[in-house]
């Protein structure tokens, strides 16, 4: 009985000392000290990522950064206009935002303004120096709570592992989607998403080993198409898929900043009608005179934007004599999805008037702004320096656009809409010159575009060392439900959706459109 006794005293020891332990380092940790004496610094504090003068979401992850001055101890006070502020004391220059009360924070801020006071104690002062605030503002309206990109090492021809994945926006976490390891190392891009949802959605595969294919996500059920996909726009409607056929070659520089490019030696649309599982073409969707990618719908469904530009060379030319002379134009053709019936082919903005390649059309979900590219040539913006992002008022009679402010002096390229028109998600080399990273913009409804927000990261100095290259990043509004060993299963799976392209409304290249669609395919084979 004693030894009971003694037990559970030293049991209630144990735990008395363990919540005074607890209490100690819990205010420790998250006390802010009172500072009634500093040294007044008439500047903002220089910070990585620079989030001066943004705006962000209010359903984003902490904005976790790193203080870019010398210091031995380091204070950050978050606060707006309602709720407790959020106080972080640390001996690292890096900050580390509590999740709870910064999404208290931004729910209880919906379009005000957002501060960072920022206080340091330098390693030769036993004095406090205090910095100018930094301000942002949070949007009233949510961006999409996922992004899809695909990440892929910065290399052209030796490249061994990429994946697509999938990123809650609400904070840190990311899913593999699926990575070439399932199968065979091969090739996977153009992910493709019906309304920014995953209930319907495509990826193109090309694999030496189980063959070029579209794997295909409908309503519950996964499947392959017996075709590659590439460039892909959803209909509205989710019945007619839109894509790009692309015989691209690649070839490298010597002399210039930008070491590589990539053109297009022959390239047609066709599309692929869901409810039969046959894929078309029509003549004007492939012209013999000429080059067409990159599809985009219409909201409405009525009308599909592409980019076309003139075929002026052979397939037989190692590289065209005047490969930097090729502009894209933006065109456009309707389309009647119950008669399966196009119509005549229209200029929507030429490369003659604009002295650009127009590339990349992406609407806007509610039908106002048509997001776009434009560089000095070619189809491909993301290895070109002079890759810019323009938008044009579809509402406009005369279809104004202008280029956007948020551009850089490196490539921007790769954009999608969110669901409610208010955010942008793009790709841009601004940080290296070398790497794409993801960035998100808001965009009001005067289609005015806002200082854009790196992609944040639980650890501010994550890309310092990440050797990861992330493209096309598409939102979404709920997560791919299919598991990565699923998909990599249905890719290697013999069962398939055969497919052909119909003779009677092809209107075949000269060439044609090749069985080897990627110049890294001919390579390894």
């Amino acid at each position: 009985m004693k030894t009971l006794h003694r037990y559970l005293l030293m049991l209630l020891v144990v735990l008395a000392a363990s919540i005074l332990i607890l209490t100690f380092v819990t205010r420790k940790v998250h006390s802010f000290p009172t500072i009634s004496e500093y040294n007044s610094v008439a500047r903002p504090p220089s910070i990585r990522p620079d989030y001066c003068g943004v705006t962000i979401p209010p359903n984003i992850a902490p904005l976790n950064f790193l203080i870019e001055e010398d210091g031995v101890h380091y204070c950050v006070k978050i606060y707006s206009k309602q709720g407790q502020s959020i106080e972080v004391l640390s001996r690292s220059p890096k900050i580390m935002i509590p999740e709870d009360p910064w999404h208290k924070l931004l729910e209880l801020n919906r379009g005000e303004q957002l501060n960072f006071d920022v206080l340091i104690k330098p390693p030769s002062s036993g004095s406090w120096n205090r910095f100018g605030t930094i301000t942002s503002m949070i949007a009233e309206e949510n961006i999409d709570p996922y992004l899809v990109y695909r990440r892929i090492p910065p290399v052209y021809a030796a490249w061994r592992h990429m994946g697509i994945y999938q990123r809650n926006l609400h904070g840190f976490d990311e899913s593999l989607v699926l990575n070439n390891g399932y199968f065979g190392d091969g090739c996977l891009n153009c992910h493709t998403f019906c309304n920014n949802r995953t209930d319907k959605m495509l990826i193109g595969i090309r694999s030496p080993k189980y063959g070029s294919s579209a794997l295909l996500v409908d309503n519950g059920t996964v499947s392959k198409i017996g075709t590659k996909f590439g460039y892909t726009s959803w209909h509205p409607t989710g019945r007619v898929a839109a894509y790009s056929i692309n015989k691209v070659t690649q070839f490298f520089h010597s002399a210039r900043t930008e070491i590589h490019d990539v053109l297009d030696f022959d390239s047609a649309l066709a599309y692929y009608l869901a409810d039969s599982k046959t894929v078309k073409t029509s003549p004007v969707l492939a012209k013999k005179d000429r080059l067409e990618t990159y599809p985009t719908w219409s909201v409405d469904g009525r009308y599909l934007y592409f980019c076309s530009a003139p075929l002026s060379w052979s397939e037989h030319d190692a590289v065209p004599e005047h490969y930097d002379q090729l502009k894209y134009d933006l065109v456009r053709v309707s389309y009647d999805i119950d008669r399966d019936k196009w119509g005549e082919l229209e200029t929507v903005l030429s490369a003659e008037d604009t002295g650009l390649s127009i590339l990349l059309p992406r609407i806007s979900p509610d039908g106002r702004w048509l997001l776009f590219c434009m560089c000095d040539y070619g189809c491909f913006p993301v290895y070109q320096t002079s890759s810019d992002l323009y938008i044009m008022d579809l509402k406009a009679a005369q279809h104004e656009y202008h280029r956007l402010d948020i551009n850089s002096d490196e490539s921007e390229s790769w954009h999608s809409w969110s669901s409610n028109s208010r955010w942008i998600a793009f790709s841009s080399k601004r940080q290296s010159g070398s790497f794409t990273r993801s960035y998100i913009s808001y965009v009001d409804r005067d289609g005015k575009v806002y200082k854009p927000v790196l992609l944040p990261q639980k650890d501010p100095t994550y890309y310092d060392s990440c050797l990861w290259t992330f493209s096309v990043p598409e939102l979404i509004i709920e997560p791919v439900r299919f598991t990565k060993e699923k998909l990599g299963r249905v890719v290697r799976s013999s069962r398939k959706i055969s497919v052909e392209m119909p003779i009677t409304t092809a209107t075949p290249k000269p060439g044609t459109l090749p069985s080897h669609d990627e110049p890294w395919r001919q390579e390894r084979e």
